[in-house]
């Protein structure tokens, strides 16, 4: 069999990047190809036939030829591009490319001094606030007139070299778009056991497998949360339970942290520290990330404070290709790194990395919630991650629960950290009727 390189779909993904647009809803598949979603694979595009079973091909690892990985590169670049352009008023990128809030610059922690010299050179306090459960003063500055958001930070760092500053930058669900796929938003319910489980993602929308559970949602980058196939998707492979479809942790409440809002510029750094903030206020044990982006300061500051109070972060590692810089927040000490697995139990070779790897999980032929009714088949470490939260809330959270799941993973095949958890929770797309 003729295996195509990926390096001939990237035309196809550049195409589709320049082409969405409006109403329609994009969805990074693969490392990125976007495409309209009309049913079918999330992360997949429904309207270019040969992306499918490119995905489906590249199972078999031993197969994969190196320039794949590196058209996996390009694939990010791309992707990465195509964002940045499509939304100029409201973002910019670093020195490696990585989307960032245009016209924002963090600081942490500053001393009073700081922030007065920041203005008297021109500056303007956009935000000033504290984080209180995490312990984190951010002050957000604007550039004075004239300056990028590059050389702000870089006058910033002139003038007060002793304080953090960075860009605020923009994170990535690790799987399919953030924005809403419709459907209404599903109920929230002041939570009814203990433990609770967090999540930072999109919104959760109504669902059948969600009618029971208990679930309470708060946005944080607009007025409420809005539902999302992405949110949605985690959150049923959490608490779900309609028929022959369950999650790993069904019965226990879920708080949901809408870092999106429906808007591709949201998920920033500041952003999810205040979701960080909240959850850790709230008492969560454990929390799914299912996002990726690079090294921020304020968020390794946020994970760190986080940890330090016992609570376990699990975040998925991408599926950009092991050749794609290291992905964070999963490659932060004390974060468990999750990767993900086919039904055989290999490594998907699309799969990203990070400085460490705790655990492999289902992420491939598998179904998950879609916003208002049905199932789609889900791929990507984006559903991994959240069979491993199930698991490590289902052992109690904590140390105890980390050494208990890594007793339960068993063998597979790949880079699979200590071994693959919850192999048994992937439900089958054909058991419950789920598009393709």
């Amino acid at each position: 069999m003729i295996r195509p390189s990926l390096r001939t779909i990237i035309t196809c993904g550049a195409a589709i990047l320049a082409a969405g647009s409006g109403n329609a809803q994009l969805l990074p598949s693969l490392g990125g190809i976007p495409g309209r979603v009309a049913g079918g694979v999330l992360g997949a595009t429904s309207n270019t036939p040969v992306v499918a079973p490119v995905i489906d091909r590249l199972n078999d690892v031993s197969g994969m030829a190196t320039t794949d990985m590196a058209s996996l590169l390009d694939l990010r670049r791309a992707r990465l591009q195509g964002l940045i352009r499509d939304h100029r008023k409201v973002l910019d990128a670093d020195r490696q490319g990585n989307p960032v809030r245009r016209g924002a610059v963090i600081a942490i922690d500053p001393p009073a001094d700081t922030i007065a010299r920041a203005r008297s050179a021109g500056f303007r306090v956009l935000q000033d606030e504290h984080i209180e459960s995490l312990d984190l003063h951010v002050v957000t500055f604007a550039p004075p007139s004239g300056d990028t958001t590059k050389e702000g930070l870089a006058r910033l760092q002139r003038i007060a070299p002793e304080v953090t500053f960075d860009y605020d930058h923009v994170f990535e669900p690790a799987g399919p778009a953030r924005l809403a796929l419709g459907g209404s938003i599903a109920a929230s319910s002041a939570p009814q056991s203990r433990p609770m489980v967090g999540m930072i993602d999109g919104g959760v929308s109504a669902h059948p497998s969600l009618a029971n559970a208990s679930i309470e949602q708060r946005g944080f980058a607009a007025a409420g949360p809005r539902p999302s196939g992405h949110g949605t998707a985690v959150a049923s492979l959490i608490v779900g339970s309609d028929g022959r479809f369950q999650g790993a942790a069904r019965g226990i409440s879920l708080l949901v942290a809408d870092v999106y809002g429906g808007d591709p510029t949201e998920g920033s750094a500041l952003t999810i520290a205040r979701a960080l903030g909240w959850l850790t206020a709230r008492g969560v044990r454990v929390i799914n990330m299912s996002l990726v982006g690079p090294a921020n300061p304020l968020l390794e500051r946020a994970v760190a404070a986080a940890h330090a109070r016992g609570i376990l972060i699990v975040a998925a590692v991408g599926n950009d290709g092991p050749a794609a810089p290291p992905s964070y927040p999963a490659s932060y000490p004390g974060v468990v790194a999750v990767t993900a697995v086919d039904p055989r139990n290999r490594a998907l070779p699309e799969a990203g990395k990070a400085l460490h790897l705790d655990f492999a999980a289902p992420g491939a032929d598998m179904a998950a919630a879609l916003p208002g009714r049905g199932y789609a088949t889900v791929r990507g470490t984006s559903f991994a991650a959240p069979l491993v939260t199930a698991r490590l809330m289902m052992a109690g959270g904590g140390v105890a629960a980390f050494e208990a799941v890594s007793r339960e993973a068993i063998e597979g095949r790949g880079r699979v950290g200590k071994g693959v958890v919850c192999a048994l929770c992937r439900i089958a797309p054909r058991d419950v009727g789920a598009k393709r």
